[in-house]
């Protein structure tokens, strides 16, 4: 096995997945196996095997040439890569041609691998997983868009509902309405009367998944300026959803801003994809659309886990891969997690779920930027944390984390990054400031080495006084500067804090 560098979690075994699609075939190489997998290596080729099915009932044969040529490259991309295992999967197009299974027969003899061809109802399932796996919980219908067909399941948690697979994928549908974005809205319409689980899903988020509609999502981010450029759980409101795509499927998308970042491969699919989404929406009345970034491969990724893996915060998962590879001691970040819960309580300041979370991620991931020159480990922190792969996690949470970092690093009243800061709702921005005040009193006394943090202590003084306790065998700890940070910690809280030794002197800080 190829040795991994100390930038790589030395417990993970490289795998590699090849999906097998109708419009495109990607080689994506993951770290290892995990809750929340890592990218080690991600290419895609826009082959169109399905184009012209409905007319000919054939693979295109100049794609299953180049799809040939390509299943080469990516078998020696792969071991090349160290992969251990090798999975392969084909969808609609595949299944469904003629010529599918002597083009499946001629793949497994160039990868030298087995393909699972799936039916539409495991290409459902998976789809299902991918989502489950991406939300901390997932609750609506999700949708996954391929070149030949259109894939509906309705999940709540990790109960997958009903499902249906539609001939709605871009290329199959571009061939039934013979170019015709009329005829296609047309037929839309018949095809998704059958898709009755919709009714189910008004009132509900749906999440779109596949590449069409990530990149059209990626188009309506640029359209409104959206200042996080994360596909992932980006979130589109129904009004601004309906003016967007009406626009998009008129087949205006030359005016559109952003749509030279779209391959030309691609852009003749948008106003399809537009279309679908138009009607999906018509029938089931969401309250909003929620992109996933996971489909297919994470879900059979996820699918391999075993059940207690499954349960595993996706989040917290990799906050806490991100704390063993570049925080000074990932013991010192598990001791800030008890401890800010503990100082929370003493504070008072309850948490929702979803807030605990994140403050428990934030002490994962708050020392990763220490290795950086100091006037820019708070932007370095910040640029890594908003735009890290992270699952489980919303736009808003994401600017929490980010700004937790950031406040940490440059005060708990710097002003820089105003976009990531408009993400943050107020009430986050406000437990931000109070999580990283904390963080900036404490990393004083414990020179980020674990150990200090189980030996402080929060006591009540009376008359509102709450004092922070250090033992008398860390008496040496007590100081100016400590008791400084626990000013700005005063601030923010608008409490009468003390800083004391026990049995020893104290300081008050306001």
């Amino acid at each position: 096995m190829i040795s991994a560098s100390q930038g790589r979690l030395q417990d993970r075994r490289p795998l590699s997945i090849i999906d097998i699609g109708s419009n495109s075939i990607r080689l994506v190489i993951y770290e290892g196996l995990a809750r929340s997998p890592t990218l080690l290596f991600n290419e895609k080729m826009l082959a169109g095997l399905g184009r012209g099915i409905v007319s000919t009932g054939k693979l295109d044969p100049e794609a299953v040439t180049r799809s040939m040529e390509e299943f080469r490259r990516f078998r020696a991309l792969s071991d090349q890569a160290g992969a251990e295992r090798i999975y392969v999967l084909a969808t609609a197009a595949a299944r469904e041609a003629v010529n599918g299974p002597d083009f499946i027969h001629r793949a497994e003899d160039v990868l030298k691998t087995e393909i699972q061809v799936l039916s539409g109802r495991e290409e459902a399932h998976y789809s299902a997983l991918g989502v489950i796996s991406g939300f901390h919980p997932a609750n609506g219908i999700a949708g996954d868009l391929g070149g030949g067909s259109l894939e509906l399941i309705d999940i709540d948690g990790e109960t997958i509902g009903d499902g249906i697979t539609l001939p709605l994928g871009g290329l199959r549908l571009q061939d039934m309405a013979k170019n015709s974005l009329t005829q296609a809205a047309r037929i839309t319409r018949e095809q998704l009367a059958r898709a009755k689980l919709l009714k189910g899903g008004q009132g509900r988020t749906f999440y779109t998944v596949g590449g069409t509609w990530r990149n059209l999502a990626r188009l309506h981010m640029e359209m409104t300026n959206y200042p996080l450029g994360v596909m992932h759980h980006y979130e589109i409101g129904i009004e601004s959803a309906a003016n967007f795509l009406r626009q998009v499927a008129k087949a205006e998308i030359d005016k559109i801003k952003g749509i030279e970042g779209i391959s030309k491969n691609r852009r003749s699919l948008l106003p399809y994809g537009a279309i679908v989404l138009q009607e999906i929406m018509a029938a089931m009345q969401p309250s909003k659309i929620i992109v996933s970034a996971l489909g297919v491969r994470e879900g059979f990724l996820y699918s391999l886990l075993d059940k207690a893996e499954q349960k595993a915060d996706p989040l917290i998962s990799a906050a806490e891969e991100l704390a063993r590879l570049r925080s000074r001691s990932v013991d010192h970040a598990h001791e800030l997690v008890e401890w800010t819960g503990k100082a929370f309580a003493a504070f008072g300041i309850d948490e929702t779920r979803d807030e605990a979370r994140y403050r428990h991620a934030a002490c994962l991931l708050a020392d990763i930027g220490w290795r950086a020159h100091p006037e820019y480990r708070g932007k370095q922190s910040l640029n890594i944390i908003a735009h890290a792969s992270f699952i489980g996690v919303d736009h808003p949470g994401r600017a929490f984390l980010a700004l937790v970092s950031l406040f940490r690093h440059e005060g708990v009243f710097n002003e820089a990054a105003p976009e990531i800061r408009g993400l943050a709702t107020p009430r986050y921005l406000e437990r931000a400031r109070v999580l990283a005040a904390l963080l900036r009193v404490v990393y004083l006394l414990t020179a980020a080495m674990p150990g200090v943090m189980p030996r402080l202590k929060w006591k009540n003084r009376g008359n509102g006084v709450l004092a922070l306790v250090l033992p008398a065998a860390l008496a040496d700890l007590y100081g100016e500067r400590p008791a400084g940070r626990l000013a700005q910690l005063a601030r923010v809280t608008n409490r009468r804090l003390v800083l004391a030794v026990e049995g020893g002197p104290s300081m008050s800080v306001k």
